[in-house]
């Protein structure tokens, strides 16, 4: 499915107050799926798991019977915001930080002035528990909204939308580092890069101490993944 068939698909589950996630995979998610069976069934529950990073959607086209181009989660997540505005559905953001919820919801505000945001909340850093988890999602479908964008981090969102889709009357999109983006916490690749699939080097460039590990660590073994399955096909 293409980058506008996923948004509409996602649009009619709004529309329908149809509940269910949308996950977003990368290297990074592809490889810890591999050796977290929780995280793997978390993916497998999703309504639609889509490929967000370019290497994820070469693989996909090459083993797949049709090609399949990116659908990156921070773009999704604006078409998302501009076809909510022209139904009136409400927007949750949950995760991040406060104040980069504040940002967010003001940028957000600027780019689409009819948007509805009912509601916003930042967790705590940790897992949160059972009882705070139902005090949220109380929380989400009190607000009435449509849709709710979910912020973690993997593969903490994925669990997250996982252990609650039930109870959320409303579609989940695990978006992560796209809240920080659209708050203008950290600046996104240009259009030029992610056009030719180099985002992640751009990401690397701004937070080398925190991805240098994760980078080379997750792309190392999704290229041995990938070889290995082209060595059994072969």
């Amino acid at each position: 499915m293409d980058f506008e068939g996923v948004a509409r698909s996602i649009l009619g589950m709004a529309i329908t107050r149809e509940k269910g996630y949308v996950c977003f995979a990368n290297v990074h998610s592809v490889v810890t799926a591999r050796s977290n069976d929780e995280f793997l069934r978390s993916l497998c529950l999703a309504r639609f798991v889509v490929p967000d990073g370019a290497p994820v959607a070469w693989a996909v086209s090459r083993f797949g019977e049709t090609a399949q181009s990116r659908v990156p989660g921070p773009d999704l997540m604006l078409r998302q915001c501009e076809l909510a505005e022209a139904e009136g559905l409400g927007i949750f953001l949950y995760g991040a930080t406060s104040r980069t919820l504040n940002l967010l919801a003001r940028n957000l505000g600027h780019r689409f002035p009819r948007i509805k945001i009912v509601g916003m909340y930042a967790p705590p850093f940790r897992t949160t528990t059972r009882e705070e988890d139902a005090a949220i999602t109380a929380a989400i479908n009190a607000s009435t909204a449509s849709i709710v964008f979910v912020g973690l981090g993997c593969p903490k969102q994925e669990l997250w939308m996982a252990r609650n889709s039930a109870s959320v009357n409303a579609v989940m999109l695990g978006v992560g580092a796209a809240f920080d983006f659209h708050a203008g916490v950290i600046r996104r690749a240009p259009l030029w890069m992610r056009g030719v699939g180099l985002e992640w080097l751009h990401r690397f460039c701004c937070e080398p101490r925190r991805l240098w590990a994760r980078y080379l660590g997750t792309g190392l073994r999704f290229a041995w993944a990938v070889g290995a399955h082209l060595t059994k096909r072969s």
